[in-house]
């Protein structure tokens, strides 16, 4: 579905990626495993049209779309969940749901559908979607944020850290709740630094390390490597 082939993006002088090829494949969950600043966010915000790669091609399904404006890519069905959610905190959680649709805004029909589908996978946004974003607890907004992007149907789903600074108990119903949908048919992309909780859900896996990709395999190679399992498993 998603391809990279030889990507370099630059800061002015500073080169943050260099010659990253890369792919997820349709149905596929694929982890990008990395320290903070290895460059697991550059690389998201440039597949999703935030940055401009300075050298190499991004393709989906074949097609150019590196040139592509951020709502081209949404359009395209690629859609980010961004690293600290994001969202507007003084609008309820119904009307941050409703920004996720805007490009489908027409279809009425179509997203009562995907609301139905996104509160059933979190329940408890439903008692809470007249509050203010910004008064729910940290978890609460991770799901409304991963809400939100599901809202735009995408094909290829994005989700940079949404781990972070969550509870451990909360931590393990997030990734139960990306496996389900993964499994429902949506390819997704998941940058993480909780190596072992990322894994276990993943098809395959990518290390990156100084803007470089230094390190690929499958959920059983990556999971019985011994570097990865001392840099980001901690075992």
């Amino acid at each position: 579905m998603l391809q990279l082939d030889r990507v370099d993006v630059c800061y002015g002088s500073f080169k943050a990626l260099t010659q990253v090829s890369m792919t997820v494949g349709a149905g596929e969950l694929v982890v990008l495993l990395g320290a903070n600043g290895a460059g697991k966010t550059t690389l998201f915000n440039t597949i999703s049209g935030l940055l401009k790669p300075t050298a190499g091609s991004i393709t989906l399904e074949g097609k150019r779309i590196d040139g592509l404006k951020p709502s081209g890519l949404v359009a395209a069905g690629v859609v980010h969940c961004p690293e600290g959610r994001k969202l507007f905190p003084q609008m309820s959680v119904s009307q941050n749901l409703a920004l996720g649709a805007y490009l489908h805004r027409r279809d009425g029909e179509g997203n009562k559908r995907n609301l139905k589908e996104v509160l059933d996978l979190f329940p408890i946004l439903h008692d809470k979607r007249n509050q203010p974003a910004g008064s729910l607890s940290g978890g609460q907004q991770q799901m409304v944020a991963i809400g939100r992007a599901l809202m735009s149907r995408p094909r290829l789903l994005m989700l940079d850290e949404p781990s972070l600074g969550l509870a451990p108990l909360v931590v393990n119903q997030m990734f139960e709740v990306i496996s389900r949908i993964n499994k429902s048919g949506t390819s997704v992309l998941l940058a993480e630094q909780n190596a072992f909780a990322a894994l276990k859900i993943a098809h395959r896996a990518y290390v990156i390390e100084g803007g470089s990709l230094v390190m690929e395999g499958d959920q059983q190679a990556m999971l019985g490597n011994e570097a990865v399992r001392k840099a980001y498993i901690g075992a």
